[in-house]
């Protein structure tokens, strides 16, 4: 099989192209975006083609689609506050960059036989929650004189109580927060939406938060694990907003390669979307406190006690859906930290989390 990894030299991409290249023949398509990569990275499998080019290069893109069975399409702006600001670009890259794509399979002859599309669970805004006396409910973002007031878990908002999370499944109600999270659904809506209408097999994986070894760990912008190595092995404490309580789902990038496998070779999966997690969440202080332990520091967590806009609270993932599937996560958090910190031990990472916090602010994304 012709299989498009777009993206495939960024962190998802590269993995998934070493998994897929044994056997089959692969095509790397990125742009080496300069806020993830410095340069060409060395782990890239010189056995895939390689085409340089942006997913806005209609032109480039129609070259590369045409001549592919499978398409995995990974390439992405990522940076869920670094959206806020740079809407255009976002929107641009994500969504309209996702559009051509579409475009050319509705409009040029192809083979393609499968679209795979990297969702989030982003779109999914707060995840799941359960009222002792309402039930399951879908609280929205806290208001503003909530948060003012320390008071960080979610009220119910039907009576008014605390309520506790629960895994959140594929059905709940998208309630996106962030630019990013908005360009995400749109383009699992928009591929899920095209595939159906053409019969072109379409499915939408929803990422949980990825950590892994090849993360950019002087991108400010990318995934807690990343930023939070960055800021130890520069000697300086992880920043933690509210109070460092907040769940989420943490998920190795190998766990990652083998649902996007699993989904490719499995018909049933066809026209559907899917969680792509481990079904445990992990406070934020915790994911601190192991990483610290493993890079042998003691630098204290700085749990600000302040707010960002659009932040959530708790959200990890019910993989009943692709567990019916044959999916099971192989990598313990344990064991994938250890991994991700072996790998980062001997990695640059230049701390520029200061930098993104002031953008922040300066915008008033932050609470002053």
């Amino acid at each position: 099989m012709k299989i498009l990894v777009t993206g495939g030299a960024g962190f998802i991409g590269s993995h998934l192209v070493d998994k897929l290249i044994d056997k089959h023949e692969v095509t790397i398509y990125d742009n080496f975006e300069p806020q993830v990569h410095k340069s060409e990275p060395d782990y890239l499998n010189t056995d895939a083609a390689l085409i340089k080019a942006d997913v806005r290069d209609k032109n480039s893109l129609k070259n590369a689609v045409i001549d592919s069975d499978i398409i995995f399409h990974e390439a992405s702006m990522v940076g869920v506050g670094q959206s806020m600001y740079q809407i255009e670009r976002y929107m641009d890259v994500n969504t309209f960059a996702t559009a051509k794509l579409l475009d050319i399979l509705v409009n040029e002859e192809h083979n393609v036989k499968k679209l795979v599309v990297a969702s989030s669970m982003s779109i999914y805004g707060e995840g799941g929650y359960k009222c002792d006396d309402c039930g399951i409910v879908n609280p929205s973002l806290r208001p503003e004189k909530q948060l003012k007031s320390r008071q960080w878990e979610m009220i119910c908002p039907k009576c008014g109580k605390i309520v506790k999370p629960i895994p959140t499944d594929e059905n709940k109600p998208l309630q996106p927060t962030s630019i990013y999270a908005i360009s995400k659904r749109d383009q699992e809506e928009m591929s899920l939406v095209t595939g159906r209408a053409y019969g072109i097999p379409t499915v939408a994986l929803r990422y949980f938060n990825v950590y892994g070894p090849r993360q950019s760990l002087s991108n400010p912008y990318t995934g807690v694990c990343a930023i939070f190595s960055s800021r130890i092995k520069n000697n300086n404490s992880p920043i933690i907003f509210e109070d460092g309580l907040q769940t989420r789902d943490f998920v190795s990038v190998h766990d990652i390669v083998a649902a996007n496998v699993l989904v490719m070779e499995k018909s049933r999966a066809d026209y559907e979307m899917f969680n792509v997690g481990t079904g445990s969440p992990i406070s934020i202080l915790d994911i601190a406190s192991i990483l610290n332990d493993l890079y042998g520091k003691d630098m204290k967590p700085n749990v600000v006690n302040k707010y960002r806009s659009g932040d959530i609270r708790h959200c990890y993932a019910d993989t009943t859906k692709l567990r019916r599937l044959g999916f099971k996560p192989s990598v313990s958090l344990k064991d994938g930290m250890k991994e991700l910190v072996s790998w980062g031990e001997n990695q640059e990472a230049e701390d520029r989390s200061n930098v993104a916090f002031e953008e922040l602010k300066e915008r008033g994304l932050v609470e002053q």
